[in-house]
């Protein structure tokens, strides 16, 4: 658990526009880089357990494939 004094500090990093959280690229505060990540992690789960864990994972793979497989225009 962080300090009060390093959210502080964390906060100010946050408005100047850098990223203090994995996952809370783009929020503009430390708070707001908090919810993204949350959101962010609760979004791939609900994802996951929409499929199952084997189809996340083959989702995965063919997502790879056919953006690297494909790339001439000509599949």
């Amino acid at each position: 658990m962080e300090s009060q004094q390093d959210r502080v500090q964390l906060d100010a990093k946050a408005k100047e526009g850098q990223t203090v959280l994995p996952g809370g690229t783009g929020g503009k505060s430390l708070e707001a880089q908090e919810h993204l990540a949350e959101g962010r992690s609760r979004g791939g789960q609900t994802r996951r357990e929409q499929l199952g864990t084997e189809g996340y994972q083959e989702m995965g793979r063919k997502g790879g494939l056919s953006t690297g497989d494909h790339t001439g225009g000509d599949c």
